[in-house]
């Protein structure tokens, strides 16, 4: 703590040191001349665009080194690092390249905010508003469309991210730059994020210990919220999705205004949803939920300091599905239930000095979950968890070819039962970790490794008589771990590149798996915790191999994921309370699969796109069978066509997508065979622009053909409960 009050008194006495150094030139294609781009500092969140000849001027850089992001839509971006003198001005002028893939985004997940074609570490990025137009009810669906993610879902309103045949707390979630802890051990316990005010969402595929610390074994999501308005501007937009089979809406509105140095937003949303028409078209009694959801930011930046403060408010009710019962359209909950109340607290902090710069980041979660069984005015269950957390990293100055940052991170978290269950203790949790990652760039070579230490302390407080069936003694236990990370990106030539990654990560175990003694009403066993659980760890091999060109590109990724000591829950035959008795256990297990995808653009048929993605993974014990909950096969073909601009509609565009999901024969000996299915949707979407007044339109159905499948990774599967049917679904954002 001391190291952050240091930090945060060395940018107030550096506030008052100012630069003047300025950038520009001039953006053309080899072929066509000037070009209208952007050009973008990460560091600073600032950009500016070019103007019709290409000519840009970017003023007020304050002293350092930093990557400059050059892009324009149907053009390879690029990047390039330079370094900023007090009163220096710098003409660089660029030639892009047409490409295949669509234009390139700084990815923020990973340390050295690169391009992904310059990352060492493959991370996909999808926008929200991308799945906004694929007729996603939400962001648990939404995640589903990208390479490698999967759901694992409760009806529409639960939905738990699935990464490579990994979830729970072996997946961990960042939002506005803080992890966020939400009881998500449970298996009922959805995402709890709303996708108004998320720009897009970025996924680290395998184990990032070296960034995260505990929990990341499986992977990351990290959402990115949208960015503030540009210096001078203010914007509104008002927008609404209706679902035609939950007869539900998703609806946002928000307000952003920027000055020179104080920048201002503010969204609120809107969500509900009845019950859900299966392909039999019948409903899933009480799928139904609504959501309430508040995001505001206020920053202040100058030369030498940027801070961003950023606060979430966020309530869903969400009904527990068990049952085809009564059939209603109603909105009002059934029994069970469950309400969560969600508060994120954010402080960001960027101080830039001559050389370097260090970040620091600081969050407060209040996440209060109740659980209604028998009746709706008290909770059976109620778990209050409040958490802290900060992240501090120091960017060192360049060394030769070398960047490097280290860092600390940690967190402190309590968790307290208020409800008349209680299914885990009362707890107290600290996090400590320091780590080193370095990124060496050569010309057609990049390396990146990293070490950390990390030690998790996890104190409980007796529950009940020891004489009680639900008696859970005391517990203080220690966990500590070292991890490393190892990666390296070669440009075999200019349009083939390849990436390999080795990276360890662990998993220390969560209170449910150390300390449950109860009955779990939501997924209707008894689970009782194992307090010798040591920790799991994994080490994992990623291979990538990419070719592109202006006609097409190919990615092909395989992976092997190694864990020891994996931790599962396995009946032991015993009936505690009419249910039946869980134990949680340890063992080793291993995973291996990848993703193989394919985008046609051929040009100059620049209006035609053909994207095809192939996702496997298979999940095996080390003794004998395999493992819960992996997602099946996959293979999702896209026609998608771009419409040239008119003197109204622009941004047109039109798609069709089939999704097949093959059988999944390689289940668990607590899991059924799952049949495979193929799921068609379409849409179409366009933007109708009148002076400074914008217009979307869009309009797409999903599971066209009312398929009536069933998910392998649906907790519903056991009650041979189908997913949602046909949907048509239409989406207006207007925007000033």
């Amino acid at each position: 703590m001391k190291l952050i009050f240091s930090l945060v008194l060395v940018s107030l006495v550096t506030c008052h040191l100012y630069a003047q150094n300025e950038l520009g030139g001039t953006i053309t294609d080899k072929n066509t001349g000037p070009l209208l781009a952007t050009i973008y500092i990460p560091q600073l969140e600032k950009g500016v665009a070019s103007n019709l000849d290409g000519i840009y001027s970017f003023q007020n850089i304050p002293s350092g080194t930093y990557t400059i992001i050059f892009s324009s839509l149907g053009f390879a971006s690029q990047s390039i690092k330079l370094s900023f003198i007090e009163d220096r001005a710098i003409q660089q002028d660029i030639v892009l390249q047409e490409t295949a893939i669509e234009m390139e985004e700084v990815i923020l997940s990973t340390p050295f905010h690169k391009l992904q074609s310059d990352n060492v570490m493959k991370v996909e990025r999808i926008t929200t508003n991308s799945l906004i137009s694929t007729g996603a009810v939400n962001l648990s669906q939404g995640i589903q469309n990208i390479p490698g993610v999967s759901s694992f879902s409760t009806g529409n309103g639960i939905g738990k991210p699935v990464i490579r045949g990994l979830t729970s707390n072996r997946v961990l979630i960042y939002t506005q730059g803080i992890r966020l802890e939400n009881q998500q051990f449970g298996d009922e316990h959805g995402l709890g994020l709303s996708g108004a005010g998320i720009e897009s969402v970025e996924v680290i595929k395998g184990p990032a210990s070296l960034l995260y610390g505990s929990d990341a074994l499986g992977g990351v999501l990290y959402f990115n919220p949208e960015k503030f308005a540009t210096a001078g501007e203010i914007m509104a937009d008002a927008g609404t999705a209706y679902f035609s089979n939950t007869r539900g809406s998703n609806s946002t509105l928000g307000v952003k205004t920027s000055g020179e140095k104080f920048k201002f937003i503010i969204r609120g949303g809107y969500t509900s949803h009845v019950d859900y028409l299966t392909g039999n078209e019948v409903r899933l009694t009480n799928s139904r939920y609504d959501e309430y959801d508040l995001k505001s930011g206020v920053r202040y930046q100058n030369e030498n300091w940027k801070s961003t403060v950023r606060y979430n408010y966020n309530k869903a009710s969400i009904g527990i599905p068990e049952e085809i019962g009564i059939q209603s359209t109603s909105r009002n909950l059934e029994l069970p239930f469950q309400e969560i109340d969600n508060h994120i607290l954010s402080w960001n902090n960027t101080l830039f000095f001559s050389n370097s710069s260090a970040d620091i980041k600081v969050g407060y979660l209040h996440n209060d979950r109740r659980e209604f069984e028998d009746s709706p005015n008290v909770a059976a269950l109620q778990l209050k968890l409040r958490t802290f957390n900060y992240d501090v990293k120091y960017n060192l100055p360049d060394f030769w070819k070398f960047e490097t940052i280290v860092g600390v991170q940690g967190m402190i978290q309590n968790n307290e039962n208020f409800g008349e269950e209680i299914l885990i203790p009362n707890a107290d949790k600290t996090d400590f970790g320091v780590f080193a990652t370095s990124h060496f760039h050569l010309e057609k070579i990049d390396f990146q490794a990293g070490l950390r230490f990390d030690t998790r302390s996890i104190t409980t407080e007796a529950t009940g008589e020891v004489t009680d069936v639900n008696f859970i003694p005391a517990l203080d236990k220690d966990f500590t771990s070292f991890n490393a990370a190892l990666g390296a990106k070669t440009d075999i030539t200019k349009q083939l590149l390849t990436r390999i990654n080795v990276a360890s990560g662990f998993r220390a175990p969560n209170l449910a798996e150390l300390a449950s003694n109860g009955v779990h009403e939501g997924t209707n066993r008894y689970e009782i915790g194992n307090p010798n659980l040591n920790n799991e760890k994994n080490v994992q091999l990623d291979l990538s191999l990419e070719f592109r060109n202006e006609h097409f590109e190919i990615m092909a990724n395989g992976f092997y994921n190694s864990i020891d000591n994996y931790i599962f829950i396995t009946p032991t035959g015993d009936i505690i309370e009419d249910n039946s008795v869980f134990d949680y256990i340890q063992t080793d297990a291993y995973l291996y699969g990848g993703e193989l995808s394919f985008h046609l653009h051929p040009h100059p048929l620049d209006w035609l796109h053909l994207e095809s993605t192939f996702e496997t993974v298979t999940g095996k014990l080390r003794e004998d069978g395999f493992l819960p909950l992996i997602p099946a096969n996959n293979l999702r073909n896209t026609l998608r066509l771009e419409f040239i601009d008119g003197k109204l509609f622009t941004k047109s565009f039109a798609f069709i997508t089939l999704e097949s999901t093959f059988d999944q024969n390689n289940n668990s000996t607590l899991e059924t065979s799952t049949d495979g299915y193929s799921l068609l949707s379409l849409g179409a979407e366009t933007q109708f622009s009148f002076n400074k007044l914008n217009l979307k339109l869009g309009i797409n159905a999903t599971n066209l053909t009312n398929e009536n499948y069933i998910a392998h990774l649906s907790r519903l599967k056991v009650d041979g409960i189908a997913n949602m049917g046909r949907s048509y679904n239409f989406n207006i954002k207007v925007e000033i």
